[in-house]
């Protein structure tokens, strides 16, 4: 059973769909100037865009957004805008992104479908843990919540007793929220006698940051739940790109009337066959305020193609990893790139840093550790005046505050005599 008769389409009636959504993508893209300029290089007039001359293009990439902050990728006059979201970029500018009215509701669509997938139905209460603001998560699941007739119970993230007190008195039987948050719910209602099994959710669709099925599969125990995985990114709508099915769990299905899929090798960009790891490529074929041809999501993954047991024919992806230095720290982006521009502004410090993510308590932290110049001589005073100042501007430039920034005297941090300086540390890889 499914959302929308599309999810079922036979392979060949989808890719026709594409055909034609492709040659509307191209023509909306070339009221863009960075696009314009793509489809001479290649020799291709916009409404000649198909899958076989697609490749000619080259890559969109996280730069672009930066290089042309803040609307220069908009296809489309402000008047016909109705919202903006970011998301962070690698020098402290945020990723804008901007919706029409006609982007909302394909969006709103789009969240439901994954909703549906995920077990959600008319008439359920879901509560959405996911922050909302510029971030995509909450007010991608508000709306996708409301268009399924389903009641949206907008906690937001963070003051956990509230949000047991919710789930419990509203009788929420889905619960939307950031992987680790789940986990830190379910040991939250166990360290005060409780079992978040006797909770009312039967489902919990998880995202915006990287889960093991083992984690999921932790979670699904917790709660005595179904746990979908689910996947988004801002410069393409937000959540509701991709979802794994109730029904089989085994790999997240890509809604491909609305997103083409390419998997390509990260060093040579050539596509690679499917079953095969490589990035994650994918073109918005609907998007119509900011139309994105080719982006490069940075995300390893590998496809499959064949019909799911649940019947539904679109693709799935299983994501495996990150082809850059990505670091996801309770559902926000983070480059070490962006800590170190940062730590540069700062003329006191030298530019030897560390940087360490692990996890406590099942959600994230991270910690930045700094060399003061060795010319300043500053004693612990400074140094700690120093560090609540970098606090401050890292907490603007990443959307995220650090748990904590220590200022250490010159010669604290290891070096290595040999080989590359390994400055972050991910500890929850281990």
């Amino acid at each position: 059973m499914t959302y929308h008769d599309v999810e079922t389409l036979s392979r060949e009636r989808l890719r026709d769909r594409q055909r034609e959504h492709l040659k509307r993508a191209g023509e909306r893209a070339s009221d863009v100037a960075l696009y314009r300029e793509r489809f001479a290089d290649a020799d291709l007039e916009p409404g000649d865009l198909t899958h076989e001359t697609l490749p000619d293009l080259a890559f969109t990439t996280k730069a672009d957004f930066r290089d042309t902050y803040p609307d220069g990728l908009f296809a489309v006059p402000r008047e016909d805008l109705r919202r903006v979201h970011a998301s962070s970029g690698t020098t402290g500018k945020p990723k804008v992104v901007a919706y029409t009215e006609g982007d909302l509701r394909k969006w709103r669509e789009l969240g439901s479908r994954s909703l549906y997938a995920a077990g959600c139905r008319p008439g359920d209460t879901v509560q959405n843990a996911c922050g909302y603001g510029l971030f995509t998560g909450g007010l991608g699941w508000h709306d996708a919540i409301e268009a399924l007739d389903a009641c949206v119970v907008p906690a937001g993230g963070g003051n956990t007793s509230r949000q047991v007190d919710l789930i419990r008195d509203l009788e929420v039987s889905g619960f939307v929220c950031m992987p680790s948050y789940a986990l830190y719910l379910a040991d939250h209602v166990r360290d005060r006698g409780g079992d978040p099994r006797d909770l009312p959710i039967t489902y919990v669709p998880v995202g915006a940051e990287a889960s093991t099925e083992a984690m999921r599969e932790e979670i699904a125990e917790a709660f005595d739940a179904v746990v979908t995985e689910n996947y988004g990114l801002t410069e393409l709508y937000g959540p509701g790109v991709a979802t794994e099915c109730a029904a089989a769990r085994d790999g997240m299905h890509v809604w491909e009337d609305h997103f083409l899929v390419e998997v390509v090798d990260p060093d040579t960009g050539e596509r690679v066959p499917d079953g095969t790891r490589g990035e994650l490529v994918l073109t918005g074929l609907q998007k119509e305020a900011v139309p994105v041809l080719r982006y490069r999501t940075g995300d390893v993954v590998e496809r499959v193609t064949d019909t799911c047991e649940c019947g539904r024919t679109h693709s799935r992806i299983r994501v495996v990893g990150r082809s850059d230095d990505l670091l996801v720290v309770r559902g926000v982006n983070v480059y070490p790139t962006e800590i170190e521009h940062v730590l540069l502004e700062f003329d006191a410090l030298a530019p030897q840093y560390r940087i360490d993510v692990d996890r406590q308590k099942r959600l994230d932290t991270i910690e930045v550790t700094v060399e003061v110049d060795p010319a300043r001589n500053l004693a612990a005073p400074g140094r700690n005046a120093l560090a609540n100042d970098v606090t401050d501007r890292l907490s603007d430039v990443l959307g995220l505050t650090p748990d904590e920034v220590d200022v250490v005297p010159p010669d604290t941090i290891d070096r290595t005599e040999v080989g590359k300086v390994k400055r972050v540390h991910d500890h929850r890889e281990s």
